[in-house]
Parts: C-alpha cells; structure tokens; sequence
C-alpha cells in the first residue's frame, strides 16, 4: 500500500487501536481479533494493533480486516519500547502490518539505530512508517527523516512533553502548520466524540481512538463512577 491509497482510506476518519495489556481480561489473540473486527463494522478506517501482543496480534488483525492495519510491538514499558529497533520494524511489516508504528521521540533507540535507520528499512521492504511524537520538534525531526505519518501519541507520555489529562490538541495543531507535507494522526486520550472532531478540525488527518472504544473495563469505570457504590 501506498501513502495516496493510505489517506484516501483514512483521511477524515477514525482509527481504532485494539490492544490489551499482559494481566487484561482481554488479553488474547483471538479476542483481539474480534475487536478490531467490532470496530470496522462501526465504521473504523484503519486498526492499529500488536502492543504486547506483538506479531500474533498484528497477523490475526491483518487476516481478518480489509482496512489498513498500522501495527507495532512493545518491549518493555519504559524509554523506547514501541517498536523500538530495526529488526522489530521488519517483522511488524513482514506479519501483515501496511504502517509500521514506532517511536519517534529523540530517546536513544535500544539497538543504536537512527530514526532513519527504521524508516529506510521500512520503506525498502514496502512499507510506510507512522511516527509517534511528543513535541513539535519530534514531528519535524521525525518528517525530515521521511517519515509517512506524524502522530502524537506519545504527548504525556514524555517527561518533556505537555502533561495533560485529555488530548494534546494543541500538538495536533502545531504539527499540522509545522508539517503540512506530511498527514498528522492525533492520538492519546482521545475519550469523546467531541474530541474527535475537535482534533479533525485542528488539522488532524484521522484520529485514533484506543481505551474508549476497546476497554470494557474503562468504559465501565467511568458508568461507575458516578454511582452510588
């Protein structure tokens, strides 16, 4: 797949992130699977998957969807540790994903590679490479060394980037002026619809949406919440 055939599947729509953590009740293959299933008879453009899931995630979500499937990997939960080297990338693509997501942010990479180092590599196997950023400077860092999509997933999740309780809009507006030549994904605490629209309309290309849509345990959290009990 190409970045013109890429946005013209999910330029303007929603993404939905299909992951689970180790100790989650839905912290299987299968499950994951039919969650990504779920999101595209709602309407989803494009699932992001793998996480700790890794590969098996990545390759049961590809087999079973007909929409673009961005995948990575985690190793670990601290520094980089979204698709954090070379040879993880490779594999991401190699199990079905047609964007490679990876951690973009100026943290040293665990196998000493450059940021460019895993977008070459992406791009010579076939794949695009989704660049997941905390502040301006990642982004244009990131687009400059030819990264496909500019997302802010990582904003808060940085101790040098905003720390914010809902989504970075203002990082999506920012990237979206700064660089305008690459399609910017807005990500992270994305909770409510309203949320969505406000980050298509600061500029976003698509908005990716993860807890609020696949985790029964947060959405039923929040119903809770304002009970009695």
């Amino acid at each position: 797949m190409n970045l013109t055939d890429l946005m013209t599947a999910i330029r303007g729509g929603l993404v939905v992130s299909c992951q689970a953590g180790p100790a989650h009740p839905l912290r299987d293959t299968a499950t994951i699977r039919r969650l990504a299933e779920a999101a595209v008879l709602g309407g989803a453009t494009a699932v992001r998957c793998g996480g700790v899931g890794g590969l098996a995630d990545v390759r049961a979500v590809a087999d079973a969807v007909t929409v673009p499937v961005i995948g990575l990997t985690k190793r670990g939960d601290s520094g980089v540790f979204i698709t954090p080297t070379v040879a993880d990338a490779l594999e991401v693509l190699a199990a079905g994903a047609d964007v490679v997501a990876t951690d973009a942010t100026a943290r040293p990479r665990p196998d000493g590679a450059s940021l460019r180092d895993t977008v070459r590599a992406v791009h010579d196997a076939g794949g695009l490479v989704m660049a997941d950023v905390s502040t301006v400077d990642e982004g244009v860092a990131a687009a400059a060394c030819g990264a496909d999509l500019i997302a802010t997933t990582l904003s808060g999740y940085t101790p040098h980037s905003r720390q914010l309780t809902g989504p970075d809009l203002a990082l999506v507006r920012e990237l979206a002026a700064e660089v305008a030549s690459v399609p910017v994904v807005a990500e992270g605490r994305y909770h409510r619809p309203e949320h969505v629209r406000q980050a298509l309309d600061a500029g976003a290309a698509a908005v990716v949406v993860g807890t609020a849509i696949t985790d029964p345990a947060w959405i039923t959290s929040r119903f809770a919440e304002v009970t009695d009990r």
